[in-house]
């Protein structure tokens, strides 16, 4: 009985911190260990000489059960929530995505700009004196797309059509490319495709990414940007994702039609293939679902993974980054268990662009956080 209402009173006392954190081990870590503690406490009435240290059997009993609860606690919620890649099939599927709704409720992203979210994002990038001359300079440019409402999406953007030089993250569409190759036959999917594009994504290894636009071809990834059906390199709109030179120091350059960009990028084109992959508008339904598998999970944990992994253990991350000396760039669709649902992009030109994406995401996080 006197375990009982040690744990009644717990749960009672931590009502608060249970609505914040019942996804959360560390709050059910935390409950069960105080539990063993009062119970250990317990014993000390149990103990007694005149009985030769017999203890009670249900106490024995209530202190095996939660040891062993603690145990399988501290071992099993630390573990990744998905194993995104043990060779990736069509049927790998991360829970939640890609959603299904009516294709009437997926509308163009630039259609959704949202007022609140806009001065959000807006005051936040105020706050910040270095932040502000950089937007003012044209060499910080931002995309917010809040997720957690599908019927409801809502986007943001600072510099949204400024191209700006994205180091390895066009190598994202380097995956499209080569996932409409694979799907239209011209490409065969095999063991060694599959590993290529797992690193080329999740380690952002260069060599593998030049074998992929090997096989594809630069002319192929320039066609499926440049589609109607995506329009993701788009001239009337600043232009976008390209991809014109391989990522080796040998081959032949073809930088994009306005700026001469060999690896470029516009936050607003990055939102907008993400967001399209989150409801499996890429390639079809079933290649989405591979293609989150080849983005998820991944292997570097800075820019905005670094935080992500302190402030949101339990979330889904599917990302792409990219840095070359001053040109840092990120980009992430965060799934969480709970309202943490959103997709993030920044290119910064600056040397302490890594800092940057760091609190940028962590301000972003906290704005959207839903308020107690």
């Amino acid at each position: 009985m006197r375990y009982k209402k040690i744990v009644l009173f717990q749960a009672q006392n931590t009502q608060q911190t249970k609505k914040s954190y019942v996804h959360d081990h560390r709050f059910i870590g935390s409950l069960l260990s105080n539990a063993c503690i009062h119970l250990m406490k317990e014993l000390k009435f149990k103990l007694r000489p005149t009985f030769n240290f017999v203890l009670n059997k249900t106490t024995l009993f209530l202190l095996a059960i939660v040891i062993i609860m603690v145990f399988i606690m501290s071992m099993g919620l630390r573990k990744p929530v998905v194993s995104f890649y043990k060779g990736l099939s069509l049927n790998d599927q991360p829970p939640g995505l890609p959603m299904q709704v009516n294709d009437s409720v997926i509308k163009p992203l630039v259609t959704l700009i949202d007022s609140q979210l806009q001065r959000d994002l807006d005051q936040i990038i105020g706050a910040n004196k270095v932040w502000s001359s950089l937007v003012a300079q044209k060499k910080m440019c931002i995309g917010l797309v809040d997720l957690r409402d599908a019927y409801n999406v809502k986007f943001a953007r600072i510099n949204g059509n400024e191209m700006m030089y994205a180091a390895s993250l066009p190598k994202i569409a380097v995956l499209l490319a080569a996932t409409e190759s694979i799907n239209d036959g011209s490409l065969i999917e095999t063991a060694e495709v599959k590993s290529d594009m797992r690193i080329m994504i999740a380690k952002s290894d260069n060599p593998a990414t030049t074998r992929m636009i090997d096989r594809v071809g630069l002319d192929k990834i320039a066609e499926v940007m440049q589609n109607p059906k995506y329009e993701f390199y788009d001239e009337d709109n600043g232009g976008g994702l390209w991809v014109g030179k391989r990522y080796a120091k040998t081959g032949p350059r073809k930088g994009d039609p306005l700026k001469n960009i060999s690896h470029g990028a516009t936050a607003t084109q990055v939102c907008r293939y993400y967001y399209l992959l989150a409801f499996g508008k890429l390639v079809n339904y079933e290649r989405s679902k591979q293609m989150l598998g080849y983005l998820g999970d991944p292997m570097l944990h800075h820019k905005f993974v670094n935080t992500l992994d302190i402030v949101a253990p339990r979330a889904q991350v599917f990302r792409k980054s990219g840095s070359w000396r001053t040109y840092h760039s990120d980009s992430v669709l965060v799934w969480g268990p709970t309202w943490r649902r959103y997709i993030l992009v920044a290119l910064v030109d600056d040397p302490d662009g890594e800092n940057i994406m760091r609190n940028l995401i962590m301000d972003v996080d906290n704005r959207l956080k839903p308020k107690q």
